[in-house]
């Protein structure tokens, strides 16, 4: 987990990032003074100069003055066996970038199927939803779960599926969520 919450830093490069809501890509510019409002997981959320939210990946740390995490666990075991935890501890690492709290914790992971893939391997296949059906974000976080469960060790193909039904509401969220973000 990245910690730096609230802190103003002038970005030292050029940087991508994805702003928020839309989801859309953009750069911000060497220079831009930012505040962290989010770091979680391998991702930064700032809010710019200018007013507006945007989500930056640990592949640009650097232009924040940080190190990106480290990374997870292997997810075969000593003995050769894949460890299906890894796979629910890289959905875990997975933050909604306005909400402090993973997407497994909010109920956004309907379910995952893990089977032997026919080329050797595991297959992962997640089904999520969304806090909200036109989330410019759901595309982004398809792509984050993909890009890391595709680099653990043993997992030949990784897909997400983003479904509508049933509507995610707040109470599909753990209790420890509810009760991080003052709902009990």
């Amino acid at each position: 987990m990245i910690s730096a919450r609230g802190e103003e830093i002038a970005l030292s490069a050029d940087c991508e990032a994805v702003m928020i809501p839309s989801g859309d890509p953009t750069m911000l510019p060497s220079g831009l003074r930012v505040r962290i409002t989010q770091a979680l997981g391998d991702s930064f959320t700032v809010l710019t100069e200018n007013g507006l939210l945007a989500r930056i990946a640990a592949d640009h740390a650097d232009a924040l003055g940080k190190e990106a995490p480290p990374k997870p666990a292997e997810a075969l075991d000593q003995g050769g066996e894949f460890r299906d935890e890894v796979v629910w501890d890289h959905l875990r690492s997975t933050f909604d970038p306005e909400i402090p709290v993973n997407i497994v914790e909010l109920g956004l992971i309907y379910a995952v199927e893990i089977t032997p893939h026919d080329e050797g391997g595991r297959r992962v296949h997640v089904k999520m939803t969304l806090t909200a059906p036109g989330c410019g974000m759901g595309g982004v976080l398809k792509n984050d779960i993909e890009r890391k469960l595709s680099r653990v060790q043993g997992v030949s193909e990784a897909e997400v599926e983003i479904v509508l039904d049933p509507p995610w509401t707040p109470a599909l969220m753990s209790e420890a969520a509810r009760l991080q973000l003052g709902m009990m």
